[in-house]
């Protein structure tokens, strides 16, 4: 499963292009749940490379 660093400036990117739901808010950062199947949009579509492989 793909994770989000501290480096999440909240901006949405990946929330907005998950097929599959997985991204939601958090407190301080988004966060990936375990809808989440490894395909990877986020960690391309995010500004700050703040998503990777966990």
């Amino acid at each position: 499963m793909y994770i989000i660093s501290d480096d999440c400036t909240t901006c949405g990117a990946c929330q907005s292009e998950c097929p599959f739901d997985a991204i939601e808010a958090g407190d301080d950062k988004y966060k990936i749940t375990d809808k989440c199947t490894d395909c990877g949009t986020c960690a391309e579509v995010c500004p700050v490379e703040a998503i990777s492989a966990g």
